[in-house]
């Protein structure tokens, strides 16, 4: 019987949903037009290219996404609840504070 990886399963829920954490945009992406911005919000809800080169933990928390010529790209990070340190445990979301945030490849 495999293993659940509770990590990966949040992670794709609130990624999939923009729901259980807080969602971060950075300058560069909160200036795109309307349209762009919904089309790379829902690339980064759709995102499903994880292999062993850009998710060797198996989190699914980062992802590199190609739009109109630019890179972008997404990472979840875990806070406590009180966004001062990082999660005492990663995969209890009654301790956790997800963030992700969605950033020109530039920005980061």
């Amino acid at each position: 019987m495999e293993e659940i990886n509770y990590r990966q399963v949040l992670n794709d829920l609130f990624r999939s949903s923009f729901t259980g954490g807080l969602v971060v945009l950075t300058t560069g992406v909160a200036e795109l037009d309307e349209f762009t911005l919904v089309r790379l919000k829902n690339l980064v809800r759709s995102f499903d290219e994880f292999d062993d080169g850009n998710d060797p933990w198996g989190e699914h928390d980062f992802g590199a996404i190609s739009l109109n010529g630019y890179e972008y790209f997404w990472k979840i990070d875990y806070f406590d609840l009180e966004m001062k340190n990082c999660s005492p445990d990663p995969n209890n979301p009654s301790v956790t504070q997800r963030v992700l945030t969605v950033m020109r490849s530039d920005e980061y």
